[in-house]
């Protein structure tokens, strides 16, 4: 599955249809906004559209991967 940007109307927008606000960074995973952008997307001018989607691409750091759950911590702890 590509996660390509879709187009409402004539709005480009980040959304890749994966919302899932991380509970820590406070982001969607998919489309990297917060759920303030995401809500107010289409009442958003294009220049303030453009300016969130020019920082898009810092916030992936943001989302920290998972850990492994239990191999991981089996891992972890050297069982």
């Amino acid at each position: 599955m590509s996660e390509t940007p879709i187009s409402r109307q004539g709005i480009e927008s980040p959304c890749v249809r994966i919302c899932v606000v991380h509970p820590e960074a406070r982001i969607c995973t998919g489309c990297l906004r917060t759920p303030e952008e995401i809500g107010n997307w289409l009442r958003m001018s294009p220049d303030e559209r453009r300016a969130v989607m020019a920082e898009l691409p810092d916030r992936a750091g943001l989302l920290k991967r998972r850990r492994g759950g239990r191999r991981g911590k089996i891992e972890r702890n050297g069982g």
